[in-house]
């Protein structure tokens, strides 16, 4: 079996996680979200509308959450290879967000691995974001890939 390209630094370092982030949740964000978007569902504009459908207030679009900030992880939790390529998101929702909530946010390295593929030898790492509001209630999490590699020298 050949060497691993992970620096003992890296596995070392699964489990950390970012400082939680706090992020107020404002109805003039999420209107300007969904304009943005083109998404005219009045749930997420229309206060009344939506807490006649059980809602404290306007709830926010699935991907608003894509719009909140959160800590980076420490500076020493990086591939050794240069080149980044997005793996992807995976995203799982569990309460709504509304308009007057507290988002915080903590970002974990979950795991590192690597394989060869078309680009040579690939680190990849694995990242989840949790997303609490202000009651402690899990609201969502994204798990997201990147997939870092050593760009190719021309000859």
């Amino acid at each position: 079996m050949s060497k691993s390209s992970i620096p003992e630094s890296l596995t070392n370092s699964i489990g950390t996680v970012s400082i939680k982030m706090s992020n107020d949740i404002e109805k003039g964000a999420i209107r300007r979200f969904a304009e943005a978007i083109e998404d005219n569902n009045p749930v997420y504009t229309d206060e009344e509308y939506a807490k006649n459908l059980g809602y404290r207030n306007v709830i926010t679009p699935p991907t608003f959450l894509r719009s909140v900030q959160t800590n980076p992880l420490p500076e020493h939790i990086k591939s050794p290879y240069s080149a980044v390529v997005d793996g992807g998101s995976v995203w799982e929702y569990f309460e709504p967000v509304c308009a007057g909530d507290k988002i915080s946010t903590v970002l974990k390295f979950e795991q590192v691995f690597e394989r060869e593929g078309r680009l040579g030898n690939m680190i990849f790492l694995i990242k989840i974001t949790k997303y609490t509001n202000q009651l402690e209630e899990l609201v969502a999490t994204q798990t997201t890939t990147s997939i870092t590699y050593e760009p190719k020298k021309e000859d």
